[in-house]
């Protein structure tokens, strides 16, 4: 089980513990936020490369007038050359008693949309991919800061100590900028991220060395206590050594895991109607496991979709889009379904978007960065589109808008450290609260800035 504990995430062993409120039996025990919370535990739908706000859930009828013509924007500055207006190939229609419009890309998640808080004016910095993934996961576009789920886990700890409070799964390998989207810096590691390769279908190739094939669960427990006892006259000569403390809880994890995680990642266990529900894919099979984590204890999980095939369309937005929507649409409609007749979306937030939007006109072409098609849109992060749902959030409710052309958040614009205040304020905490002593600073997931947006909480 040591290979385990390695394998789970190697961060642990190398990361401090030293806060008060994390030393005891576990790390991960359940704390209480500084308010009443709305919601209790967190999935995090990552689309990963930047959807294209005006193709999705922000209808641009401008566009379809001026399609072809020069837009009148020439003060907002792109990454790289783009041309004329640029319509959207999908249609849009009303949904829901709130009447909000959706993308024909999404029909499955427009039959939620009153339960679903749209935010037509989220804005970020730059309009590059690294900083914008960083500051999106983790409140800073540069220096190595701690992740949402991070912060989630050090500030509330977990229903369930057999399984890791954070899961953060991604299929084919790591993103852009790796394991640094779900890094813990320099929080304790317990709260790192733990990350599941879901290209993976069996359980023993989901997480390796899951089942020890020599020795029984009685056996390693025996081991485990000798080596606690080693470790505890070890740690008596050397007050408060974080990373032996951080070795011990990860190795103590990794024995406990062996039973929660066999059950949880195996949706097989699920009903033929449920899975049906999901449908099938990878991303499917992603979000019924992100169901069945919530559902033992886990706080907060993070699904990523497009990580190989991001949403990054500088080509063929059209076939790209629908190609993407089609792998996520039936699963996110049936998991916000199945939260609700669980009693669980209302004490659940569920988040959706990705790290910027894309440009209301068309990308020329640019060597390096295209095929040169002339039918696709290049990254904009002057407006895009997120949107939340359930754990208290302002269900069948638009916040802001862009441009009427969609380039320009206008309306009540939401930045990134904004959201995570507001995520934070629903899930309990005054987001200036939520600190970390660091090299002699109080550290928090918003920095320094970042201003609770309360039309977005019911």
């Amino acid at each position: 089980m040591v290979s385990l504990a390695n394998l789970i995430a190697p961060e642990i062993l190398n990361a401090a513990l030293t806060t008060s409120s994390a030393v005891g039996n576990s790390p991960l025990a359940q704390r209480s936020p500084h308010f009443p919370a709305k919601a209790k535990r967190v999935i995090h739908i990552f689309a990963n490369g930047g959807p294209s706000h005006v193709d999705t859930f922000d209808p641009k009828p401008e566009l379809a007038r001026l399609h072809g013509k020069p837009l009148p924007m020439d003060n907002l500055k792109t990454e790289r050359r783009t041309g004329a207006a640029f319509q959207s190939p999908f249609k849009f229609a009303k949904y829901g008693q709130s009447g909000i419009e959706v993308s024909e890309l999404f029909p499955h998640v427009a039959e939620h949309i009153d339960d679903i808080c749209v935010i037509r004016s989220m804005h970020a910095d730059v309009p590059n991919h690294e900083p914008s993934l960083l500051l999106l996961n983790c409140g800073e576009a540069r220096l190595p800061r701690p992740s949402m789920g991070s912060w989630v886990t050090y500030g509330l700890g977990t229903v369930n100590q057999n399984l890791p409070g954070f899961i953060t799964m991604c299929p084919g390998g790591y993103p852009i900028q790796e394991s640094q989207n779900w890094q813990s810096a320099f929080l304790p590691g317990i709260y790192q991220g733990t990350y599941i390769n879901t290209q993976h279908q069996e359980i023993e190739k989901l997480i390796e060395h899951i089942k020890n094939k020599s020795e029984s669960l009685d056996e390693q427990r025996q081991q485990l206590d000798l080596l606690h006892q080693l470790n505890e006259q070890h740690a008596q000569r050397r007050a408060q050594d974080a990373q032996l403390e951080a070795r011990i809880q990860s190795f103590e994890l990794a024995y406990r895991m062996q039973i929660d995680a066999t059950d949880a990642f195996d949706i097989e266990k699920e009903p033929k109607n449920i899975r049906e529900m999901y449908g099938s894919g990878t991303q499917a099979r992603q979000l019924l496991i992100a169901r069945r984590l919530l559902e033992r204890g886990v706080r907060f999980v993070q699904v990523w979709h497009g990580a190989g095939q991001p949403w990054d369309n500088h080509d063929d937005i059209e076939v790209n889009h629908r190609k993407l929507a089609n792998e996520c649409d039936q699963p996110i409609g049936a998991l916000l379904a199945d939260l609700k007749q669980r009693g669980m979306l209302e004490d659940t937030l569920v988040i959706w978007g990705g790290e910027f939007g894309r440009t209301p006109t068309v990308e020329l072409p640019t060597p390096g960065a295209n095929a040169g098609k002339i039918n696709g849109r290049d990254h904009n992060h002057h407006g895009f589109t997120m949107w939340l749902a359930g754990g208290g959030v302002r269900g069948g409710y638009v916040h802001g808008a862009t441009d009427e052309f969609g380039f320009k958040a206008e309306k009540d614009p939401v930045h990134i450290h904004d959201l995570h205040a507001t995520l934070l304020q629903l899930l309990g905490f005054d987001h200036t609260k939520l600190t970390f002593r660091h090299a002699g600073r109080d550290f928090r997931l918003t920095d320094v800035y970042g201003n609770v947006v309360k039309e977005l909480i019911a």
